[in-house]
């Protein structure tokens, strides 16, 4: 018979074998408990995570094993709102903000310079109309589009102009949250009410019926020809969850979804993502329903943020 010393030895290899076979690890990242994070971006070049704030309005950075913690643009530098989707693009990081006002809400853009952190440009928006950029995705030829979670509007920015002009108001995307291109740059697929719409970049076609099935999704990407996401819109958390949606071979169509990540109630409500090196990350604790845009309402909730990694299937 074993003695207790060794079945707790046994238990702990045990545990570490298991845990090297799975496909998914969490790595802590120390930053402050009260940041809520929304937007998550990873540089490819350096490996270092960006997660942006809700509460505090600034973005930080660590090294991808979550080494290394530091602030990368501070509370209000550069007239940085409370953080959404965030890109990266070459050298630049592109971070999304908004005010978080009921009334008279103001968005901005911010391009930032990741070696040095400088301000390369910057654009807003604050009409008497209610905005509110949720997300962002870059093209091969400097075209920014954006997607307005309050209207049916996707904005467009030729990059380097400043002219911010509307690209697409369709009933189709209503309430648009993530934005991802194809590779070859002819199709943006945007996740709304109505579900995924793939649209004709150079035409403006909306090539698909959006389906309500495909719908509740915040944060959205394009990986070898298929499109993946994170699903937390649903009230009935079974039907949340990382899933991957199939594309027919044009890349027009939506044929079919798949669940790689069931959301637990460990899951406190994931919302963008990044992908590197066959990998995607994204923050399982954002904990977002615990702020309510001005305070935290139960401070005894704050945890370390925890970032899942999990292998792109």
């Amino acid at each position: 018979m074993l003695e207790p010393k060794s079945i707790f030895i046994f238990l702990i290899v045990f545990t570490l074998i298991s845990c090297s076979d799975q496909k998914t690890q969490l790595i802590e990242l120390p930053f402050e408990q009260d940041l809520f994070p929304e937007g998550i971006a990873i540089d490819s070049k350096t490996a270092k995570v960006y997660l942006n704030s809700l509460k505090k309005r600034k973005i930080v950075s660590s090294a991808i094993d979550g080494s290394n913690p530091q602030t990368f643009l501070e509370t209000d530098q550069n007239s940085y709102l409370a953080g959404f989707g965030m890109t990266i693009k070459g050298d630049t990081l592109y971070a999304l903000g908004n005010g978080l006002e009921k009334d008279d809400n103001k968005s901005i853009l911010l391009l930032l310079q990741l070696s040095t952190g400088n301000l390369i440009d910057s654009y807003s928006i604050d009409d008497s109309g209610f905005r509110y950029w949720n997300d962002l995705a870059i093209s091969t030829n400097n075209e920014i589009f954006i997607t307005d979670s309050e209207s049916n509007k996707i904005y467009k920015i030729q990059r380097p102009s400043k002219t911010i002009e509307i690209y697409l108001d369709s009933e189709k995307v209503p309430n648009s949250n993530g934005i991802t291109i194809s590779d070859n740059n002819d199709y943006l697929y945007v996740a709304s009410n109505s579900g995924i719409c793939v649209v004709e970049k150079a035409s403006k076609k909306i090539m698909n019926e959006p389906k309500k099935d495909y719908s509740g999704i915040d944060g959205l990407k394009f990986h070898k020809n298929n499109l993946y996401g994170i699903v937390n819109g649903w009230r009935d958390n079974s039907q949340n969850g990382l899933f991957k949606f199939e594309l027919n071979k044009t890349g027009t169509k939506v044929l079919g979804k798949e669940k790689l990540i069931e959301f637990t109630a460990d899951f406190k409500i994931p919302t963008t993502f990044d992908i590197l090196d066959g990998n995607i990350y994204f923050v399982v604790n954002t904990h977002l329903d615990n702020f309510d845009g001005e305070k935290v309402l139960d401070l005894k909730k704050l945890e370390p943020y925890k970032m899942l990694k999990t292998i792109v299937e």
